[in-house]
């Protein structure tokens, strides 16, 4: 993810209707009714023509299956009041984003809106352009970084749902800061590309070598792969401790990435102590306590998120 910093105002989107189900795509039975057939063509999923090749059905079939944990989360959220709001952190071409709303958001009614967070500007653009030509006005686009929007005026002070697909490195840890503010019910995260406790577990391998679990990243290979994985079990730990409910399982045949660990985190006020020791007993065993102020907790001095 760039660094670039420049934000803009939310562009909400408005215009032609949404491209109806032809007769052509109705004979197609992976695609479910109503779905804007040029919204499919631009994601790849349908060709120029509308055909449904090996390729983009093996595409479609990875769509609904990440719609699958999504959308009752949605219903949940819906089942308590009419409007839904949504950030997608780490957007890209906002392909989450648009699914979501083709899917679901597009046949509510009220102010419901899906906002995407990207940092390339030309992305930002042409995400608000498509919208508007879909004719989905319930989505946004802003030009900031993922910590950057925490502090964001464009962003209501509240919002339901959060996600970040994908979101590199430590901007999955941006996007959980923001959940916390936001007090999202739910925050979906599919992690990538995690260094960062890589890093400090190398940089502190000479200090800890009298610990036999050492072994367990003294190699280069293994200090990568064992850091991708502590990495999510301090952030599962994290949201615990601060009242989550969390799940984790595997976004099944999602060939984007080769990361496809998917974390999904409810709100349910649960006790914060045990996952907040566990947390700082996993930092300090592991030497990593330098990383406290990352991995913060409702229980510590710099919880105030």
């Amino acid at each position: 993810m760039s660094n670039k910093k420049k934000s803009n105002a939310p562009a909400a989107a408005g215009g032609a209707k949404p491209a109806k189900l032809d007769a052509a795509a109705a004979a197609i039975p992976e695609i479910r009714p109503g779905q804007s057939i040029e919204l499919l063509k631009e994601l790849h999923i349908l060709t120029r023509d509308g055909k449904l090749n090996q390729d983009s059905r093996r595409k479609l079939k990875q769509v609904y299956h990440l719609y699958q944990f999504i959308e009752p989360l949605l219903q949940e959220i819906r089942s308590r009041h009419p409007d839904v709001s949504l950030v997608d952190h780490g957007a890209g071409k906002s392909y989450l984003g648009f699914i979501l709303y083709d899917l679901f958001f597009k046949s509510l009614e009220g102010a419901s809106r899906i906002y995407g967070i990207e940092t390339r500007e030309e992305l930002v653009q042409k995400s608000t352009e498509l919208a508007k030509r879909l004719g989905f006005p319930g989505m946004s686009f802003l030009n900031l970084s993922v910590a950057d929007s925490i502090e964001s005026g464009f962003l209501p002070p509240q919002i339901d749902v959060v996600t970040a697909l994908h979101a590199c490195d430590t901007a999955t840890d941006d996007a959980i800061h923001f959940a916390l503010k936001k007090h999202a019910q739910f925050i979906v995260l599919v992690p990538c590309c995690q260094a960062e406790v890589a890093s400090v577990l190398n940089r502190n391998k000479g200090k800890s070598m009298a610990n036999s679990l050492t072994e367990i990243w003294r190699h280069p290979l293994h200090t990568r792969e064992f850091g991708s994985q502590l990495t999510n079990v301090l952030r599962c730990l994290q949201l615990e401790a601060h009242g989550y409910q969390v799940s984790v399982t595997e976004l099944v045949g999602w060939e984007h990435s080769m990361k496809n660990e998917l974390i999904i985190a409810r709100y349910k006020d649960l006790p914060r102590k045990r996952p907040t020791e566990r947390l700082q007993e996993v930092l300090q065993s592991l030497g990593l306590a330098e990383m406290g102020e990352r991995f913060f907790t409702a229980l510590s001095p710099s919880a105030a998120p």
